[in-house]
């Protein structure tokens, strides 16, 4: 174990472990390190975070790091690909910037203003793998996808930090909200639909069942069914704020 991570909101320790041979980092996340919270009650953080993996391999989404369960120095835990090296950490692709300062090529998500009440905006990428990204999140309804969550890796980009997901209540939050309400590509419904194959019949698909209650499940699969019959990115919805806290 190398040491904590400085900035997570749960135990999370940055690590080596050892694969095919040689030595890899990771962030290692112990259950006995989880603060409980009231709106996601049941089962593990840790749990989730192998459940998201698990998600976005058996629908073809490349997009999430490696994601395993070991029983580590603190007990059973997530361990997770570390993105990047400890030398150069990953960029996000999410920038905030002036209003007249947003990249060629980035989608607006939302305009405000900074503490000195300076205008901001947010926008991220027209990036094909970032918008497969934001497809994931819809299925397994990731309430805290941060900009910081978003890391990128030589062509790939990849999404971090996904405990806080697959809830059987609608709390989609996210700030990779540019293509909201446009259609699905075909590559992406292609995806949802292989991921609710995948569940109802392949014995891989058997370990969600370990992970989440049966509701979650079934609910999981009612948002990929929804998503299907709408065939458009969703929009963001009333009653939960639909960008997190801070958003980068």
């Amino acid at each position: 174990m190398l040491g904590a991570h400085p900035e997570a909101s749960n135990l999370a320790i940055v690590c080596e472990v050892e694969h095919d041979g040689g030595t890899l980092t990771a962030i290692y996340k112990p259950v006995q390190g989880e603060r409980p919270l009231w709106d996601y009650p049941d089962g593990h953080l840790a749990h989730r975070e192998r459940a998201a993996y698990l998600v976005a391999r058996l629908g073809g989404f490349d997009c999430v790091p490696a994601t395993v369960l070991r029983a580590g120095p603190l007990g059973e835990g997530s361990v997770q690909r570390w993105v990047g090296t400890l030398d150069e950490p990953a960029d996000s692709p999410v920038a905030v910037t002036r209003p007249g300062q947003i990249p060629p090529g980035y989608l607006r998500v939302l305009s405000g203003e900074d503490e000195r009440g300076t205008g901001v905006v947010l926008s991220h990428p027209d990036d094909p793998v970032l918008r497969s990204l934001s497809v994931l999140d819809a299925v397994i309804n990731n309430s805290d996808r941060k900009g910081s969550h978003v890391l990128l890796e030589g062509d790939g980009v990849y999404g971090i930090d996904n405990g806080v997901s697959l809830s059987v209540e609608p709390k989609l939050r996210t700030v990779l909200w540019g293509w909201a309400g446009d259609p699905l590509t075909d590559a992406d419904r292609a995806r949802v639909e292989r991921l609710v194959e995948a569940i109802a019949g392949s014995p891989e698909a058997g370990e969600l069942d370990e992970l989440l209650t049966v509701t979650e499940v079934d609910a999981l699969v009612a948002r990929c069914e929804r998503l299907l019959r709408a065939g458009r990115h969703p929009r963001p919805g009333h009653g939960w704020p639909s960008v997190p806290w801070p958003p980068v």
